[in-house]
Parts: structure tokens; sequence; C-alpha cells
């Protein structure tokens, strides 16, 4: 197992990522919290409950209550927020209660949020059951829900007491969730570690072939890179706003296409395309590095098609929670390794590397979207 530490101004917590953490998360929760309270609540989805449920219970002395969310997009919403919170009340939470966040990134989100404004806020602790949620999601106190306008715009920032990433639950995942959670490691080397960019493109077959040391290795170095990046800069002041990579057009894409063709990590891999083509026409990486990136995002990712119009994708990003006082503000590389936050990306940029984007995206005439 290997312990990473999230040092922020607010909050001090480990990470804790090896194999099998679910048989004993009970205890490793104790010596987290020094004593379990009365009333520790689990959210969760009913897929991730049936696989994983039991040995998440039997770790307790006494199970936590099961609160369920269900998979999807649709359902990380205000309203399901109030339905959690109310069930919470009848089965007598109260200010010193605990809650579990154990799912994806979604249930992460959802929870964290739950947590931060339940009673004016309780303890939670993050326990992700996808490479996603496990790389990214997790871990730097981010939480919140959609509206119909945009990705994560009600939230508010509430660290967990810790985060237990198992990598024995990864083995259940789908080869698409695998695929497009590493996209999140993809961008971690990108802007900020090549030799992560390195061995994962030395190393894709193992990664791929889902070998336990290569996977380890990789969900190591991009949790390294992410609680590097957080403990600078907690609140996304300044260097956060690297983690935001490929995002931008990336949620552009799931608010146009609501959300019911794409994964996260798929929508972050196109527009990660797209950022590279931009920083391409700016000369802040050259040809080779663009063809390079390029490759290992398809590589790792298999992205699947999609149907969209560039003037509704550059038109979706006018929403985004990133930009401040009507300026878009944008992601780009600096070679390999390195990234810089720029405010100048004009509408004829974004429209012109959403085509380059798709280009490649789109299904040919009558073919069939990939699913």
């Amino acid at each position: 197992m290997q312990t990473i530490r999230v040092d922020t101004p607010s909050a001090r917590y480990d990470v804790f990522a090896g194999s099998d953490l679910l048989a004993t998360l009970g205890s490793r929760i104790e010596r987290v919290t020094g004593r379990l309270p009365r009333r520790v609540f689990v959210l969760t989805s009913p897929e991730i409950w049936a696989l994983w449920g039991e040995p998440l219970s039997q770790s307790f002395a006494q199970p936590p209550i099961a609160l369920f969310l269900p998979a999807g997009e649709k359902h990380k919403t205000l309203s399901s927020v109030e339905r959690l919170a109310r069930q919470m009340i009848e089965a007598g939470g109260d200010r010193g209660s605990l809650l579990i966040a154990f799912g994806g990134g979604i249930v992460g989100d959802v929870g964290g949020f739950l947590a931060a404004i339940f009673m004016r806020g309780i303890p939670y602790i993050q326990v992700p059951t996808t490479f996603l949620a496990q790389v990214d999601s997790s871990v730097g106190g981010k939480t919140g829900v959609n509206l119909p306008n945009g990705k994560n715009l009600l939230g508010s920032f509430h660290h967990p007491l810790a985060v237990f990433a198992d990598t024995h639950v990864l083995g259940t995942l789908s080869e698409r969730e695998l695929r497009a959670g590493l996209m999140e490691s993809v961008k971690a080397g990108i802007i900020r570690d090549r030799a992560l960019v390195r061995y994962m493109d030395e190393r894709a077959e193992d990664v791929l072939a889902r070998d336990p040391k290569a996977l380890e290795k990789v969900i190591a170095a991009s949790i390294r890179m992410k609680a590097d990046v957080v403990s600078r800069d907690e609140r996304e002041s300044g260097l956060r706003m690297i983690l935001n990579f490929g995002h931008t057009l990336g949620h552009a894409i799931e608010q146009v296409t609501r959300y019911k063709v794409l994964l996260h990590g798929e929508a972050v891999g196109w527009g990660m395309i797209a950022a590279l083509y931009i920083a391409g026409l700016r000369g802040t990486i050259t040809r080779a590095q663009s063809d390079r990136m390029e490759a290992l995002i398809h590589h790792y990712g298999a992205l699947p098609l999609f149907e969209a119009s560039a003037a509704k994708l550059v038109a979706a990003t006018g929403a985004d929670k990133k930009n401040i006082g009507g300026i878009r503000r944008f992601v780009l590389p600096i070679g390999i390794g390195d990234a810089g936050v720029v405010e100048d990306v004009t509408v004829s940029e974004l429209r012109e590397a959403a085509e380059y984007m798709l280009s490649q995206a789109e299904p040919p005439a009558g073919a069939e979207q990939k699913k």
C-alpha cells in the first residue's frame, strides 16, 4: 500500500492506495477518526453495493446505513441531495455523523457535497471504485452537482478525512470504464509529469492488460501529481487550474450530447485533442510533441465517435465555471510535462479546434455511433 499526503491550508489527510483495503476498511477509518460515530452512512450505487457491499459492511462491527444514488449524470442533481439528506435525518443522522462516499466520481461528488451541507458540514471518507475517481475526483475536496446550464455549477470545497483507493475493485470495471479513467492519468502526465507520459507510452500493453504493478505505478503517480498541485493551490486560484486540461471543451461535449453518449473521461480525451490543436497553433508545443500526445490519447482512450456542431460546442464553453468576468480560461500544454492557463483564446481559435476535433470524432455518414 502506498500513502500519499495531501496538505492544504484548510485540511491535511492521506490517500491510501493498495489492494484489498475493503476487508479492513472499518478499522482503518476508525484509526483516522479516533472513534466511529453513532451513525455511519455509506452513499453508493446499487451496482457497486451488489458487488462490494458485503466486504465493506463486514469490516464494521455495526454495518453502516446504506444510501443509494442511481448511476448516471442525470442523478447528479440538487433534488438527489435533498432526497438523501431527508433519508439521513429519518435514520437519525446528526452533526456527529460520518458519511462514506463509496463509488465512482458521481457518487464522490454528490456525497462530498451532501457532507458539506448536511447540518452545515459533517466529516466524510472517500472510497472510490473507478479508476477515474481513484486518480482524480476523490482527491482535492471538490464537490458538487450539475444544473441544466452546465456541470458542477453548485458545489463546495469540502475535503475528506481520508481516501482509500482499493485497486482490487478495479477488476470488475469494464474495459470502457478503465480506458475512460486512464484519460485522467494521460492528462496528469501531459500537464506535470513527463516521466509518467514516458512510462504510459512504453508500458501501454501492461497497463491496459491490468498488470497490478503497472496499474499501481500509474495510479500512485497520478495521485501524487494531483496531491502536489492541490497542496500548492487549494482553491483553484492559480496553479490548480491546470488540472482542467481538456475539460473546457470536454464539459461542452457532455452538455451538448446531454451526457448520454460519452463517459466523462472520453469527453475529456476529445477535449485534450482540441486543446493540443490550439497549443500547436500558438507554438507552445511542436508538431512532433502534439502527434505523440494525441497518439497516446487515442491509444488509451479508444474514444467513441459522436455528433455535434462546432458552433454549439463553442457556445457551451461560455457557461463553463472556470470563466471569470466573461473571459474564457483555457489550459494549454507547454511541451510535455508542463502546462499554463491562458485567458485570450479567441472564439475563432476555439471553433477551429472544435472543427479539428470533430473531423476525427464524427461518424461517417450512415454509420452507427460507438456506444
